[in-house]
């Protein structure tokens, strides 16, 4: 018997994820929707000995068709997969919230009201009547405080009450003479069709000229002659404004509602994130703050994640390495069983996995500065400059994203609003700085840099930052001229970090890391060994291999970046696959090199380069072709091969370029 499903259906910031974790703990998984690529996160709740699925829809303002967000979750609710929706509403912000209420209510949908950050609404002496708030909806209504667990039951009960006794609901929306009219004269065209959507709602969106309920009206079965009448009707009526009068109704009803049930202080309250705000969000001062943030976080990562476990990691690897290099022989393993566990699995994946601590350090740290409401702020904060550059500050939403993984950042783009800035963010998120690329930081950072761990890192990322800007200001006059959107984003309220949300976030990223070098790493690397062991006739690890061939191939074009040998030429192309690969690769080639020396990788790096080359590399890693998965993504989101291509050769040219250039003005200016 499948379960019972609950769906969560808010504004962004409302607390509505929050309030998924609450209800889900850790047991849930992240997929994407069928057919396209938003996000999809559902979880199972063990509540009075029985289990439900929770599905959490992305976080949308309205159900409109104007992003693919809002084109997902409105078609979700359409199928009555859930039978019932938990709406969260931010407290303080309940008229905007309540707009997206009164879009359900109009579907007729089951739903529960969840009014969230009580809290918060309290300091800004918000007061609520819950009982006519219900009253004035016609639905239940629990005021909850999701990141406390306040409300949690209350909520529940009063959900899994309405999916065992799901009740029919008035529309309790009115709208003028006008509309009505035509409502009620579409309804009476309607009636009797095989409709794929409630009759009055379906009446509704027609009148509002909603463009993606009309084209899946025209897949239905629908008669041909009942379409005509439509398109007759949105011809005559081509110069009305039916979708602002009915706009006006929702908040006409919201704001009665809140009249009803919301009392308000006298003269507006000043709280302490209002204090806040005037200096991290200064027009002068935001950009400067969010820097000297995040160089903070990258010292911390280093302070903490390098320096202090870092080493124990690197120790435990090393003393794998040696112990099954001397008791493999022991059991008569074959030699080249031996050099494959030892070299391409311990030395190669253990060069990626070693630095785990690093990256759960800084994911860390970046879970508090999200769950503490700040990286909302950074996206307002950069929103002035982005526009010089011809994006606006959501794009820089994407970008932060994409220090995590470019993947869901090039993902998140889809929220933009028009073509254009889309594009131009789906192409400029991969100069972000991800997570796998800092194993690679971190081996020449150890090898050259040691002391300046955190401001070499900060100066990379920032790097990525100007180049993307760079380009965005280029592709902005040439490839994709036009308007910029506005910007529109609700900044949350400052609030304690809660441990769980912290590491939970945390937890999601480590553990895809580990698996990630466990699969794709593994083979990527188990793929450079073979490759780097024959032909049988060849010195193993030697230019006459397989490997060594290609490398040599490669070799030429980076030798103007100052590296131009084999290994480090194909170490780059490993990364392609996945760029952790690329400190995989150089631990099982060198491992095998300096078998004899017993050389670990930091000291081969020092062997192989020096610190102008070494920074040459990092600026090559940072800027060059984005991984298979990355492309991947690109391809889905535009449908063409011919953009994933483009950016797998422009990010080329821009990261040789850029070490080309570092390395040559660096011998010039006399750097080694």
């Amino acid at each position: 018997m499948k379960n019972k499903k609950i769906a969560l259906v808010g504004n962004p910031n409302s607390g509505k994820t929050t309030f998924f974790n609450a209800l889900t703990g850790s047991n849930q998984y992240v997929g994407n929707w069928p057919g396209v690529t938003v996000e999809k996160k559902e979880g199972r709740l063990s509540y009075e000995g029985k289990e439900y699925d929770v599905v959490d829809l992305p976080g949308i303002y309205s159900l409109g068709a104007f992003s693919e967000d809002e084109v997902v979750a409105m078609d979700y609710i359409l199928t009555d997969d859930a039978q019932v929706i938990i709406n969260v509403l931010d407290a303080s912000n309940i008229e905007r919230n309540l707009y997206l209420t009164a879009q359900l209510l109009e579907m007729g949908k089951n739903i529960v009201v969840a009014l969230n950050m009580v809290d918060e609404a309290e300091k800004r002496e918000l007061k609520f009547d819950i009982k006519a708030l219900s009253k004035a909806l016609g639905v239940p209504v629990v005021a909850t405080v999701a990141h406390k667990g306040s409300g949690r039951s209350e909520i529940l009960k009063a959900a899994l009450e309405k999916i065992e006794n799901k009740p029919t609901y008035e529309n309790p929306l009115t709208y003028n003479e006008n509309v009505t009219h035509h409502i009620e004269h579409m309804e009476e065209i309607l009636q009797g069709q095989d409709l794929p959507f409630p009759l009055h709602w379906t009446a509704i969106k027609i009148i509002e000229g909603d463009s993606h309920v009309l084209k899946q009206l025209k897949k239905s079965a629908i008669e041909k002659s009942v379409l005509e009448e439509i398109e007759d009707f949105l011809k005559f009526h081509s110069s009305d404004s039916f979708e602002l009068e009915i706009v006006d109704s929702r908040y006409a009803f919201a704001n009665r509602v809140a009249q009803k049930a919301v009392t308000r202080p006298t003269q507006e309250v000043v709280t302490l994130t209002d204090k806040i705000d005037r200096i991290l969000i200064n027009k002068y001062l935001g950009i400067p703050i969010f820097a000297l943030i995040m160089l903070l976080v990258f010292q911390i990562t280093f302070a903490i994640g390098e320096d202090l476990l870092g080493a124990a990691a690197a120790s435990l690897v090393e003393l794998l390495a040696s112990f099954a290099g001397s008791f493999l022989p022991r059991l008569h393993s074959p030699d080249w069983l031996t050099s494959f566990i030892v070299n391409g699995a311990i030395n190669g994946v253990g060069a990626v996995i070693e630095f785990v601590p690093l990256i759960a350090v800084m994911y860390l740290l970046l879970g508090f500065l999200e769950d503490s409401g700040y990286m909302a702020r950074a996206a307002y904060v950069w929103d002035n400059l982005m526009r010089r550059f011809g994006l606006q500050g959501k794009a820089f939403i994407s970008m932060i994203i994409g220090f995590g993984c470019n993947v869901p950042g090039i993902m998140s783009a889809r929220t933009l609003d028009n073509r254009k800035d889309r594009m131009i963010t789906t192409l400029i998120t991969p100069f972000m700085s991800c997570g796998a690329k800092l194993p690679i930081y971190s081996v020449f950072i150890a090898a050259f840099f040691p002391s300046h761990g955190g401001l070499v890192l900060f100066s990379l990322y920032g790097l990525g930052i100007i180049v993307a800007l760079v380009m965005a200001k280029i592709f902005n006059k040439t490839l994709f001229q036009g308007e910029t959107s506005y910007f529109i984003m609700e900044l949350p309220p400052y609030r304690v970090p809660t441990a769980k949300n912290v590491f939970m976030n945390m937890w999601n990223n480590v553990s895809g890391f580990v698996k990630k070098a466990g699969t794709v790493i593994f083979l990527v690397v188990t793929l450079m060994w073979v490759m780097a062991v024959l032909p049988t006739s060849a010195q193993p690890y030697g230019e006459n291999s397989i490997l060594g061939v290609l490398g040599g191939f490669l070799a030429p074009i980076f030798k103007l970046s100052g590296f131009g040998t084999w290994q480090e030429s194909v170490a780059l192309f490993a990364g392609i696959p996945a760029k952790e690969a690329v400190v995989g690769t150089l631990g099982m080639l060198y491992a095998g090199q300096y078998l004899e020396e017993g050389t670990v990788l930091v000291d081969a790096i020092r062997m192989h380069f020096t610190p102008l080359t070494g920074l040459s590399y990092m600026v090559m890693v940072l800027l060059y072709t984005p991984c298979v998965a990355v492309l991947g993504v690109v391809a889905k989101e535009t449908k063409s091969l011919r953009w994933p291509i483009f950016l797998a050769s422009y990010t080329f040219a821009i990261g040789w370029l850029a070490s080309v250039f570092v390395f040559q003005v660096g011998t010039l200016l006399g750097f080694s």
